[in-house]
């Protein structure tokens, strides 16, 4: 088993790992000690992608090769070490994309239902919202009936997906100098699944073979995710759930209590878990625990499932992705509920030590061992009622003596929509993002930078979020966060307007102070990264930091990434201009010219570019380096004396 103190820099999660440890329950800390990565795949030069292989191609030679080494660097149908390595990185991007764009799929299909009148617990919640999407879609409101305006957007939105021909309608969003350079290299996306099924028949063996066009082929397929699936997704969760505004919440897995019923819902996809806070909140199901000798129904989220209902409703986190297998442990867990990405199979292994049931609730997503119950959206209340009475009847299997529950959780400020810091910077009445880019401008804030992502059990739990955000707000860049990144930065104290004081630079330290806002803004769940996309347009629309994406001086990371979602994310990031850096690992190190491509050339063509680099300090660095870099070109890279004038000054400024 691991060390403890190496697992985390959380003390809570090292205090939940010694418990683990002390039960002799394996979890991931201490599988990742025992596993090793292969070299030649962790490099990207592994292709199984026919029966002739595996072939594993080694990395070239630290010297200039003869043609006879270069020539078994390949596979057994010649394919080599590039070709191998971009296809790889495609499929990872079609991957990923897949599963933000299945996932919104989904909500696009209820949110249609709904629209409809076919869903008795759904419904539509922000109109304004609703109003602003249909706009932006091209529908007609007019005079017409809410029900028409949000069936037709849901129809539109249902659509989107398969579109064969032209463009995702989003796209227009973008700077227009941004959608130029998309269509002259002809990656436009049409709809998702259009392009993730290219991309996969691009890299079946003996198709593409220039690992360039297939690069720019995975760049259009994460537009479809970025400015396509999850921008969807974002936008009708926001419809029908309401748009998250700022709201106080509590994170880490002393949020669980010892005299409750403690339920995690786990996963990514909305729908049961805003149906699982509405029946915790029903008087019958609160007596019901009561006459079961608990004193209330406690619901924790994991993952994005627990950024969701964050965010809404303020439903305390028990934790990022690496916590999953320790809020089980603290046996004090009655019911977790899962539906898709991100849960560890090793979960039922883990609750059938404990008491907890284990509940999969998505057709798509199975555990061996683990309880089925088909989340309904027709009888959506109704299932999550049936969920919590489960687990309302499993607290009286509880071992009290086998329960250790941290004593820690921090308290966070969630729920910075675009619309939320459009509204906070400007007011009702002048929401803009005028004064965030008067305060790049005028050097307070020197740039912002997204820092995103999952965790990675192949580094020390929170810790490169932690060292580079801290790194980052200390040089006056503001951080917006999603995801696991965003528990991250709430389990370290980053994310109230008082962390500002401890440790933003001076210049940041201001702003948050005027505005009243923490130096690290919570945006949402890995789909809602599209907000950042939203909140980096709206900054080049706002006039001052250049006309595209690729101007701004902002950058973007992933430090613990560890899933094809993130390489999804990062490309598409990428593709609008964005530099990127991820630690970790790089999946295409064992050749040269396609990580070179992805590290210079990618900037040539989409003026964004990856970075690799491990040390979150040393990353933290290249980001301030390339934002002041955009400064200088944006000549806003030196302090402008404030001038005073006095009435001889302006009569003289009126005379000129």
């Amino acid at each position: 088993m691991a060390e403890a103190k190496a697992v985390s820099v959380d003390q809570v999660t090292i205090e939940a790992y010694e418990k683990a440890k002390g039960d002799g329950v394996e979890t991931v800390f201490d599988r990742v000690s025992r596993i090793k990565p292969c070299p030649i795949g962790a490099g990207g030069a592994c292709c199984k992608n026919c029966a002739m292989g595996p072939c594993r191609v080694p990395a070239p030679k630290n010297r200039e090769e003869t043609p006879e080494e270069k020539a078994k660097r390949t596979g057994v149908c010649g394919a080599t070490a590039e070709t191998i390595a971009a296809r790889n990185f495609a499929r990872m991007v079609a991957a990923g994309a897949s599963a933000h764009s299945d996932h919104a799929r989904g909500v696009a299909e209820t949110f249609l239902k709904a629209a409809k009148g076919e869903l008795k617990d759904f419904a539509i919640k922000d109109e304004q919202k609703l109003y602003q999407l249909a706009m932006d879609l091209g529908v007609e409101i007019d005079d017409r009936d809410l029900k028409d305006i949000a069936v037709e957007v849901g129809e539109i939105c249902l659509a989107e997906f398969g579109k064969q021909e032209g463009e995702i309608i989003f796209l227009k969003r973008a700077p227009l100098k941004r959608q130029e350079i998309w269509r002259n290299l002809g990656i436009a996306p049409r709809g998702v699944d259009r392009e993730v099924v290219e991309m996969l028949h691009r890299t079946h063996i003996g198709v593409d073979q220039d690992y360039e066009n297939i690069l720019m082929h995975a760049a259009r397929t994460s537009l479809a995710d970025g400015w396509g699936g999850s921008m969807i997704s974002t936008e009708l969760q926001d419809v029908m759930f309401g748009t998250p505004e700022p709201v106080a919440g509590r994170v880490n897995l002393g949020i669980l209590k010892k005299d409750h019923v403690n339920i995690i819902i786990h996963g990514h996809e909305p729908l049961l878990p805003e149906m699982m806070v509405i029946a915790s909140q029903d008087p019958e199901m609160l007596k019901y625990a009561e006459s079961k000798g608990a004193k209330g129904i406690n619901l924790g989220g994991l993952c994005c499932s627990a950024n969701e209902i964050l965010m809404r409703h303020g439903i305390p986190v028990a934790g990022n992705f690496l916590q999953q297998e320790l809020a089980i442990t603290t046996g004090a867990v009655e019911l977790m509920t899962v539906d898709v990405q991100c849960q560890m199979e090793s979960l039922q292994q883990v609750a059938s030590c404990y008491h907890t049931k284990l509940i999969t609730t998505d057709r798509r997503a199975r555990i061996e061992g683990a309880q089925h119950i088909q989340f309904e959206e027709e009888r959506g209340l109704e299932v999550a009622k049936e969920i919590l009475k489960m687990a309302i009847d499993n607290f009286a299997n509880r071992n009290q003596d086998r329960v250790m529950i941290p004593d820690e959780s921090k308290e966070m400020v969630v729920g910075f929509s675009h619309e939320t810091i459009n509204y906070l910077l400007g007011g009702m009445f002048r929401a803009s993002y005028r004064p965030l880019n008067d305060n790049i401008i005028n050097g307070r804030i020197r740039g912002v930078a997204g820092v995103v992502g999952c965790n990675n059990a192949r580094v020390q739990h929170n810790s490169n979020f932690m060292v580079m955000i801290k790194e980052l707000i200390k040089n006056d860049v503001l951080v917006l966060t999603t995801g696991c990144s965003a528990m991250a930065a709430g389990e370290m104290g980053l994310m109230t307007p008082e962390a500002a004081l401890e440790y933003a630079g001076d210049g940041l330290r201001s702003v948050c102070e005027a505005v009243g806002i923490p130096p690290v803004l919570h945006v949402g769940s890995c789909v809602d990264n599209s907000r950042i996309l939203m909140a980096a347009t709206a900054m080049v629309k706002d006039g001052g930091l250049g006309d595209d994406i690729s101007d701004l001086p902002a950058a973007g990371a992933a430090p613990e990434w560890m899933s094809e979602k993130a390489i999804s994310i990062g490309e598409y990031f990428v593709a609008s201009g964005v530099f990127t850096v991820f630690g970790v690992t790089w999946p295409t190190t064992n050749s040269e010219a396609v990580t070179k491509y992805l590290f210079e050339k990618y900037e040539d063509s989409l003026k964004g570019m990856w970075a690799f680099e491990q040390d979150p300090v040393k990353a933290a660095q290249m980001m301030i380096a390339h934002i002041d870099k955009k400064r200088k070109e944006l000549g806003i890279d030196k302090a402008r004396e404030r001038i005073l004038y006095d009435m001889e000054k302006r009569r003289e400024l009126d005379a000129a």
